[in-house]
């Protein structure tokens, strides 16, 4: 990888450094907030990394928000790499000591959950959806979605059968989880299956992503399920 003509710790006052926090681990983040331009960000770059591998610091965490896209090449070339991104934001790594790097990877999994609603005659909440792996397949399935950042999985089953099917719910417990890989972007994913009691029975679909909607008994289930996919 390129990488830029290092300064010397005494050609800047150790003052000249860019803003930063230090988190328990002897780590440095830095949150560019204000625009700087590309120069003066190498130059202070350079420099804090010089003093603070005299620190002894470990990690180095910069995010750079969305309007600083002119900074990642610079931070690249410097030997940063990329962590992880938001919406709003990068996330760019640098490992200061001559060790193996031991900073958390990005995030590995994705959540998500699959309800499992039944009423009082015993018979199963089931869609069709109209996107998808299952698009004009026939299956029947759960309601399913992804966990939002900062939900709950009991808020996260009783808001997919909301959405898909129109029904209010009240969550029981957790009935079962399975863990499969290379699910999404080569990332893992860990399903909840959620026990979830109706509240309300009349069935209104979504119009965006669902085909139809029902209730039905296993056996039913069953006997509808083309047989290539049984």
């Amino acid at each position: 990888m390129e990488s830029s003509s290092k300064v010397s710790a005494n050609e800047f006052d150790h003052t000249d450094m860019l803003n930063a926090t230090y988190d328990n681990y002897g780590g440095v983040i830095i949150d560019v907030k204000d625009y700087i331009n590309e120069i003066a960000f190498v130059i202070l770059l350079q420099t804090s990394i010089v003093q603070w591998r005299l620190q002894g610091k470990n990690g180095v965490w910069l995010k750079l928000p969305i309007e600083f896209v002119n900074l990642v090449m610079p931070a690249v070339k410097e030997g940063f790499w990329y962590h992880h991104a938001e919406p709003t934001y990068l996330m760019l790594v640098y490992w200061i000591p001559e060790t193996t790097c031991t900073l958390p990877p990005n995030a590995s999994h994705r959540v998500s959950v699959a309800s499992f609603v039944v009423n009082d005659n015993a018979e199963l909440l089931v869609v069709q959806e109209k996107t998808g792996v299952f698009k004009s397949s026939g299956v029947w399935k759960l309601p399913t979605g992804t966990v939002e950042e900062g939900e709950d999985l009991s808020a996260a089953a009783i808001r997919e059968v909301k959405e898909e099917a129109g029904i209010d719910t009240e969550f029981m417990e957790v009935l079962a989880f399975r863990q499969s890989h290379k699910s999404f972007f080569s990332k893992s994913d860990l399903m909840f299956v959620c026990m979830l009691k109706p509240k309300t029975f009349n069935i209104v679909k979504q119009e965006s992503e669902i085909e139809a909607a029902q209730y039905s008994c296993s056996g039913c289930l069953w006997k509808n399920t083309p047989t290539s996919r049984s």
